[in-house]
């Protein structure tokens, strides 16, 4: 019976040793958890903070740039702007001296054509006149446009049917590819305006330079107007200015033949006032191409900006869900931590461990 009864004490003693050291490791486990979830909350909201404001220092750095990056792009416009609306005005300016010029020339129509009786000695032969009708007009190009600027006209230019113009000028749209080729009708001419002779022969040359007129301008309808290839017009280019000035005052048939076959008739003047037209039109385009450039730039930044925007609003909403997380931690922590709580506060009496 008494070993019955120190059994019984022993095992009290035990139940007892268990209970304390129960109670000593739930509230060290409590204890723990607490600092956990303090330690947790707090890293995770210097995280937060820390990330928010490198995000910012970020975002307002790049704003910057962008800010920078437009204000340049801004002034160098302004300045192309500008240097290119110079150019034009001197450009227009040029425009109206020459033409000024033309008047000039045409009140000495009468004189020319005096003149043009004294190139006889020279211009005996149509080979003769060939040449110097080819370096008049390679002459006016390259005051024009600079010396061998193929990127714009081209000499002695074969085209694929295998005819060989004077000269050729790559004209901006819708013009094209236009042919330029010299012609010099001046014996007919010569014997038209001579009024040594009677007036019939003079009729029956006037009647020939028409037709030597009309052939030129069927040949190069014929060889420089090439569907697909060139423009649908052609420049017949009369070196002597009495010639032109005789055509256009007293030939208006054979303008309006020219006309019907596409072919412009010009003289130095004329052409020298259609190529700086020509020449305006080449600089506003190159002009509108570096406008074209800008405005191509402009758009690839506002991709950019775009790419930027959705990527930003993407991390803003990743940052919700690490926010929504913590929130989450923070509850299942809570109910941990009653758990513990109603664990602890439960009352175990020693009956039931005798039982």
């Amino acid at each position: 019976m008494d070993y019955i009864i120190i059994i019984g004490i022993v095992i009290i003693i035990v139940l007892v040793i268990i209970s304390i050291i129960k109670n000593v490791n739930e509230s060290n486990i409590t204890e723990r958890l607490g600092k956990l979830e303090t330690t947790t909350i707090k890293e995770l909201s210097e995280f937060r903070m820390s990330l928010m404001q490198n995000m910012n220092n970020d975002f307002e750095k790049l704003n910057e740039k962008i800010e920078n990056k437009l204000t340049m792009i801004n002034d160098k416009v302004n300045e192309r702007l500008d240097e290119n609306f110079t150019k034009t005005n001197k450009t227009f300016t040029s425009v109206l001296e020459r033409l000024s010029k033309i008047d000039e020339a045409q009140k000495k129509i009468e004189t020319l054509s005096g003149d043009i009786v004294s190139l006889q000695s020279v211009l005996t032969d149509k080979k003769s006149r060939g040449i110097f009708g080819e370096v008049n007009l390679k002459h006016i190009l390259s005051n024009i446009f600079g010396e061998k600027n193929d990127r714009i006209y081209q000499l002695q230019y074969t085209f694929p049917n295998k005819y060989i113009a004077d000269a050729v000028l790559f004209a901006p749209e819708p013009l094209g590819t236009i042919a330029i080729d010299s012609k010099f009708p001046l014996e007919a001419y010569q014997r038209m305006v001579d009024k040594n002779i009677s007036p019939v022969e003079r009729a029956n040359y006037e009647k020939q330079f028409k037709a030597d007129v009309k052939k030129h301008i069927d040949a190069i309808s014929m060889k420089y107007i090439i569907p697909g290839v060139t423009s649908n017009q052609a420049i017949m280019f009369l070196p002597a200015e009495a010639i032109f000035a005789e055509i256009n005052a007293y030939h208006m048939d054979i303008t309006s033949y020219a006309n019907k076959k596409r072919v412009w008739i010009t003289s130095p003047t004329t052409l020298m006032s259609t190529l700086t037209v020509i020449q305006v039109l080449l600089k506003n385009m190159e002009r509108d191409k570096y406008t074209s450039i800008i405005h191509e730039e402009l758009n690839k930044l506002g991709l950019e900006f775009s790419r930027y925007k959705e990527r930003w609003d993407k991390l803003s909403r990743s940052i919700e869900t690490v926010n929504k997380d913590v929130e989450n931690i923070h509850i299942t922590t809570d109910k941990i931590s009653k758990r513990f709580e109603s664990i602890s506060s439960v009352d175990i009496k020693d009956k039931d461990y005798i039982e």
